[in-house]
């Protein structure tokens, strides 16, 4: 099955892709994978040969218009004509142009995880900021569901690879997505496009723009996304990884003849989906009670043959997200103000069943939550005397969290708990025996019986967060020479959060303290053998008659501890299924909710015109990203505040340590990089070490997430981009990033000490091939051929698997990881993606296009976690089949 090979790739394949880009830009008839297609221009032509090619695109990636050939960053531009040459369907498929990108939907719909470099957060808990920042024509997106690729108005998307804390702030620190989309225009002009393909897909967007009056010009846009599922679920009827999203978009572009412009930007759009499908990868014990019981998953030796799953409902995804914003500018003299402001919403309704499987063993898994987002930036630019150039700007940040949760026991789970009781314990204990002889020992027979394990049983969550955060930053360039420019900037930010958690257990069996049960039990065993022996009233000994017999008699006494404690040693087997026990919730008197911090983050930059087309330089770079909060039912004391709360008499049962909050990472970037453009090539290369310390590793544990800070996080690399055209009708480009990743230090991870291992997650080597060619005809009309192939070295999804890490039964401590490490090795994944597109032009404006993505239908894994309610079990989440299409397009 493909994506479960194993070992990364050799390292004869590692030189042969080096060696090729370097060949390639030693001649300069090279290519660069900075997507150089051409930017869709803001004139609003249809000809996008018209406009700049190769390193000429303007970029704002310094938050000024520049050249990508100026540019002294690692960023790389996905242009409109390759947004729709390429057939970018989604936003994942962004990885597909953008080695460097990763681009991840797991959970739900609601959510987009974007990693740059290897690095990057989020995994659906919303009080995880991302590494990677989106920004959306200047505003940022805190958090990003899935359908922003559907903007049918983009005028191009640019990558900035590596920290950029001194422009965009706190959320930057491994990286910013900036997507750009086309001002209004004062020529009457648009597009509209339909799209039918495979699993009844159609789609449908366009946008209108043109004057209102002589100084105001609109446009409005959207979009329809229309798809079946491509996973057939056996266990409802239906199908799931639907598309069923729309939206809408307005601007106003007030420009009159004065130095004055303003543009208002509101969208809104909704999300109502069937995703995500889950796979089971490897079944165990606690699978082959749920097909005893009739339940069913799919077959884990091949999930990818039919692709089915088994659920016992339909998932929900209803995502509601809209925003307003107003950007002013103003040019006075040497000067020129900008102001953004912007307000956002977002509602996400999901449930799930995360069981995943037909029986009715978790029935909810159910979560509402709002998000309120305020921003306004102000910044002011000015050149000075011809060779000195400034940007002083400030920020402010102001978001509101608040979310709900249900997860609760199925009518099928108490079944299949006697099933899991009765396993572990031989056949000798069952659920209603457990619960009389738990009565029993707690002095209150029949007090139990018929309480664990009980339909509608689990958690009912509430977390709210507040989140205030400013910064103040400010950028200045000084040409040295008329071929030498230093850049020098700084911000400081300062973030603070307050939250608050308000989580119920009506969990019954994970309220119980089975430590103090078993030695309870153990020791009335004892005392009543002990005073069967000794003839005592009442038939049980004393602690100083027990006492007396073990003196005199301790071959006969050790014989009946052993005994005993061979019937109830079995109990704190059972902890395992403690899945939902008593949560403390903050503030309490240990635990404020409160956490703020601040930091400093740094940029210096040396660029040096070679000639005039090579421009070489060095950069060095710190960046920022507040502390995250651990909103999930996972969220624990640390062990240090473990112990004040139980000096505090604030213990619960069941209560152990681990991760409310992780604190602040601090990037630090050194790259060396070279760019060049000639008249029919481009190329770029950089060089780069990159660490991020108090790197904010967030792992899915099966009931909640595992948030802990890795000491240091690190990653040497080599990325090459290049495009030449060797005739003019073709244009051949290359994308290489190799990436060397490694934990420097991680002491405390969900698995014990990883200093000196691989992070999960991060490719060696990502390369992609693309080859466009656009033949005329002699009337006018264009054939226009595109392909591509992205390769990506296989590599572990997931550090390990916490679910099967061996804990001490009374204390909870690690003792042995081997098993929870080796399960995730088992599972790695590789791409092999093919895409390609043929396109008929005409000069009147229409367009007709046949196209397919992941031609090759290599099917693999995009994560894996340990299956929820399913000890031993492991799940994952699929990648998409091979799509394919026709497209119309008309442009006026």
């Amino acid at each position: 099955m493909k994506g479960f090979t194993a070992g990364f790739a050799d390292r004869s394949r590692v030189a042969l892709y080096i060696g090729a880009a370097a060949i390639a830009f030693a001649v300069p008839q090279v290519a660069s994978a900075q997507d150089t297609d051409p930017a869709v221009p803001d004139d609003g032509a249809d000809d996008f040969a018209a406009v700049p090619v190769g390193n000429e695109i303007v970029v704002t990636a310094t938050k000024r218009e520049q050249t990508l050939q100026d540019v002294p960053v690692a960023v790389s531009v996905t242009s409109a004509e390759t947004l729709e040459r390429a057939q970018i369907r989604d936003v994942k498929d962004l990885s597909s142009v953008v080695p460097s990108l990763r681009v991840n939907t797991l959970q739900s719909s609601a959510n987009t995880n974007f990693y740059i470099r290897g690095f990057g957060n989020g995994a659906n808990n919303a009080g995880i900021e991302p590494s990677v920042g989106l920004f959306v024509d200047g505003v940022y997106r805190s958090r990003s569901a899935s359908m922003i690729s559907d903007l049918p108005d983009v005028q191009r998307i640019e990558v900035l690879r590596g920290p950029q804390s001194t422009l965009f702030g706190k959320n930057a620190s491994a990286g910013v997505i900036s997507i750009v989309t086309r001002k209004p225009q004062f020529d009457f002009g648009g597009n509209v496009e339909a799209t039918y393909g495979n699993f009844n897909a159609w789609t449908l967007k366009g946008v209108v723009t043109g004057p209102v009056t002589d100084s105001i010009a609109a446009s409005i846009s959207g979009s329809i996304n229309k798809r079946d599922g491509f996973i057939r679920d056996l266990g409802t009827g239906d199908r799931t990884n639907d598309r069923d999203r729309w939206f809408v978009r307005g601007q106003l572009l007030f420009d009159p003849d004065s130095p004055l412009e303003v543009r208002i930007i509101g969208d809104y759009g909704e999300i109502d989906e069937n995703c995500c499908a889950v796979f089971n990868l490897r079944p165990s014990a606690a699978t082959f009670a749920i097909q005893a019981l009739g339940g069913q998953v799919n077959d884990p030796t091949d999930p990818f043959a039919d692709d089915v799953v088994y659920s016992n409902f339909n998932s929900t995804n209803e995502i509601e997200n809209w925003g307003v914003s107003g950007e002013i500018d103003y040019d006075f003299g040497a000067f020129s103000l900008t102001s953004i402001t912007a307000y956002r919403r977002t509602n996400a309704v999901t449930n799930q069943d995360s069981d995943f499987t037909s029986a009715d063993l978790l029935g909810r898994n159910f979560q509402d939550v709002r998000i309120k987002t305020f921003t306004q930036e102000l910044r002011l630019e000015a050149e000075l005397a011809d060779t000195v150039s400034f940007l002083l700007g400030g920020y402010y940040f102001d978001e509101k969290i608040d979310q709900d949760n249900e997860l609760a026991y199925g009518q099928a789970f108490r079944p299949y708990a006697n099933l899991l009781v009765q396993g572990q314990t031989g056949g000798a204990i069952s659920i209603p025996a457990l619960e009389t002889q738990i009565g029993q020992i707690a002095g209150a027979p029949g007090a139990f019986d018929g309480t664990f394990f009980g339909a509608g049983q689990g958690f009912s969550e509430t977390y709210t967060l507040d989140n205030t955060a400013y910064s103040i930053f400010g950028q200045v360039d000084i040409e040295i020479t008329d071929r030498l420019t230093l850049t020098g900037g700084v911000n400081y930010t300062h973030d603070k959060k307050t939250f608050t958690t308000d989580v119920q257990s009506t969990d019954v069996f994970a309220g119980l303290d089975l430590p103090a049960i078993v030695t309870g039990a153990t020791n009335a065993g004892i005392s009543q053998q002990v005073g069967g022996i000794l003839g005592v009233p009442g038939g049980f000994a004393s602690a100083e008659q027990i006492a007396g017999f073990a003196q005199a008699q301790p071959q006969i006494y050790q014989q009946i501890v052993a005994g005993v404690s061979a019937q109830t040693q079995p109990l704190l087997g059972l902890r395992s299924l403690q899945l939902f026990p008593p949560f403390l919730n903050v503030p309490n008197a240990v635990e404020p909710g409160r956490i703020s911090d601040g930091d400093f983050s740094y940029t210096a930059n040396l660029s040096f015109q070679a000639t005039d087309t090579i421009n070489v330089y060095a950069r060095y770079a710190t960046g920022y990203k507040a502390a995250s909060i651990n909103l999930s039912r996972d969220s624990r004391p640390t062990p240090g505040d473990l112990v004040a709360i139980r000096q505090q008499g604030l213990g619960l049962t069941n209560l152990t340590s681990g991760s409310r909050f992780a604190n602040a990472e601090e990037s630090t970037l050194y790259e060396i990089g070279l760019k060049a453009d000639w008249e029919y090539a481009s190329a770029n290369v950089a060089f780069f070490k990159q660490d991020i310390k108090g790197f904010q590793s967030n792992i899915f544990t099966g009931t909640g997430f595992f948030l802990a800070n890795a000491g240091k996080q690190s990653v040497k690399g080599f990325e090459f981009e290049g495009q030449v055209r060797p005739v003019e009708p073709l244009t051949l480009s290359l994308a290489l990033t190799y990436l060397d990743p490694e934990y420097d230090s991680f002491n405390l991870s969900a698995f014990g000490d990883l200093s000196g291992t691989t992070p999960a997650g991060v490719t060696p080597l990502s390369v992609t091939f693309a080859a466009t060619y656009e033949h005329e005809l002699a009337s006018g009309d264009r054939i226009i051929l595109r392909g591509d192939y992205h390769y990506e070295a296989p590599f572990r999804l997931v550090e390990g698997l916490p679910a099967l890490v061996v804990r001490n039964p009374v204390t909870g401590e690690t003792i042995d990881v081997s098993n929870a490490l080796q399960a995730a090795r088992d599972f790695k994944q590789d791409i092999n993606d093919v895409n390609a597109s043929i396109t008929y032009a005409m000069d009147n404006g229409l367009e007709l296009s046949v196209w397919g993505r992941n031609l090759l239908d290599d099917r693999t894994l995009l994560s894996l976690f340990d299956s929820p309610g399913q000890l031993g079990s492991i799940s994952g989440y699929p990648n998409q089949p091979r799509t394919y299409g026709i497209s119309a397009r008309f442009r006026w």
